[in-house]
């Protein structure tokens, strides 16, 4: 070849040229694999979120197809063993659930009774088929009444499990000392007529003892309130299904 011809020159020309071509090159691809790898991250953790997802979504159908899968292979011993005693744990409350009903039954009246709350002042009749009738009524207003030479009274309902120990028909009201005093009477002796009142406790009359009565009253209006001295008022309905479902002996429970 002649020297400077053309040939030549286009010839060291490209030789100059090569090394800043072989680095635009080398340039071009590490910055194609840079986004190619980040693109694949991305991917990747789109892909991860998704799968995340879907194991929420349906993590306890996986777990019950494990279970069964497991269960059925006879491999998850633990689980089973587990439900075994879930299973004889329960067999073990039903029999103590069981014994309980069965003295609750006995501790309960086979004969009819009477509960009062005197919270909710409501009664319920049982007889021996279960509840026969339930209503309001009165009991003890826990007003403290004061009198002279230290006497005080609070009308108060005892609470407790009594017995009907008499039953009275028209019952005369024998008046105890703080009848007076409240209403600022001098106090008569025992045995004064002026003790006796008729008909302020209704038709019928049925005694729990210490004095207390379920009775009936002349205000009726006041049925469901605490407005008593300590005794049990009953609407007239009310009081004659209790009197003739209840036999002397027969419980009443006060709570």
């Amino acid at each position: 070849m002649i020297p400077g011809s053309p040939h030549i020159a286009l010839g060291e020309e490209s030789d100059a040229a090569n090394p800043v071509d072989s680095a635009d090159s080398a340039s071009n691809a590490e910055g194609g694999s840079v986004r190619l790898i980040t693109r694949l991250a991305a991917l990747g953790l789109a892909a991860g979120i998704v799968i995340g997802c879907c194991v929420l979504a349906y993590a306890p159908e996986v777990r019950e197809v494990v279970f069964r899968i497991t269960s059925e292979s006879g491999a998850n011993v633990p689980y089973d063993r587990a439900l075994a005693e879930l299973e004889a744990e329960t067999r073990q409350t039903e029999k103590r659930v069981s014994r309980l009903r069965t003295k609750l039954q006995s501790a309960l009246p086979r004969s009819a009774y009477l509960v009062v709350s005197t919270s909710d002042n409501r009664f319920e009749l049982y007889g021996r088929g279960g509840l026969e009738r339930e209503g309001v009524c009165s009991t003890g207003s826990y007003v403290l009444l004061r009198g002279g030479n230290d006497q005080e009274w609070m009308f108060e309902t005892p609470r407790g499990m009594f017995r009907i120990l008499e039953k009275r028909v028209n019952p005369v009201w024998s008046k105890p000392d703080w009848a007076f005093v409240e209403e600022g009477l001098p106090v008569p002796p025992p045995g004064a007529r002026e003790r006796y009142e008729r008909g302020v406790l209704g038709k019928y009359a049925l005694a729990i003892g210490n004095g207390y009565l379920i009775h009936g009253t002349l205000y009726q209006r006041m049925l469901g309130q605490p407005v008593t001295h300590g005794c049990i008022r009953l609407g007239d309905e009310d009081l004659e299904a209790v009197y003739r479902t209840l036999s002397v002996g027969a419980r009443v429970f006060i709570y």
